[in-house]
């Protein structure tokens, strides 16, 4: 196996410490090959046992979406990056925000900050989409209708007494456009509210949405 062009045709993926040791399984000590390959630029690594194809030795990388479900499992893109990958919010995003049934935490990595919010189970499987990146590259991604749930529940404090307060917040302080919450499906958020967190918030913005 010709391992730098296997990794090259893994370029536009998250590489596994466990998928590179069955690639250099044949090595007597495959460990000092992957130290070898990083001095090199072959590969990169993102944290402990996620790598990717050095950008200097191969085009392309993985979209910050892949890479997010992958640094920790199971998660799912949401909150400010889901919104503004679905075009909902106009600011750009710095931080790369996940959802994830495992404890909250930070990873400050060579490409970026990513962060991973705790939700409980059953509310944290509903509104996920499986969404196609680039004709190679899927992701794990909130419906618009999920991400901006998941925005108030995770926000600390944030309690919305009304559907007046709750438009403040979605228009003034997301600023998400009208036109665009009136095409949201309100339904499908009501359908979660027996199990969702912030129950009476999350009301009121069904009431807010359904009165545009």
């Amino acid at each position: 196996m010709d391992i730098y062009q296997t990794i090259g045709n893994y370029s536009k993926q998250p590489i596994t410490h466990q998928l590179l040791m069955s690639w250099l399984k044949d090595y007597k000590r495959p460990n000092d090959k992957i130290n070898s390959l990083k001095s090199e630029g072959v590969l990169a690594s993102v944290k402990k046992g996620i790598y990717i194809a050095g950008p200097k030795s191969y085009p392309g990388r993985p979209e910050n979406a892949l890479l997010a479900n992958h640094l920790l499992g199971p998660s799912y893109l949401s909150v400010e990056s889901a919104l503004s990958f679905h075009g909902i919010i106009p600011e750009r995003v710095y931080a790369i925000s996940s959802m994830t049934t495992k404890a909250s935490r930070d990873f400050k990595t060579s490409l970026g900050l990513f962060t991973y919010i705790h939700l409980p189970l059953p509310y944290y499987a509903f509104g996920i989409n499986m969404v196609k990146l680039t004709s190679e590259q899927y992701a794990m991604i909130a419906s618009p209708e999920k991400a901006i749930c998941d925005k108030i529940i995770s926000t600390s404090g944030l309690i919305l007494r009304s559907a007046t307060s709750a438009g403040n917040y979605l228009i003034d302080n997301l600023r998400i456009d009208e036109e665009i919450l009136k095409g949201l499906n309100t339904q499908m958020i009501n359908e979660w509210l027996p199990d969702a967190p912030k129950k009476e918030s999350l009301q009121m913005i069904v009431k807010m949405i359904e009165s545009l």
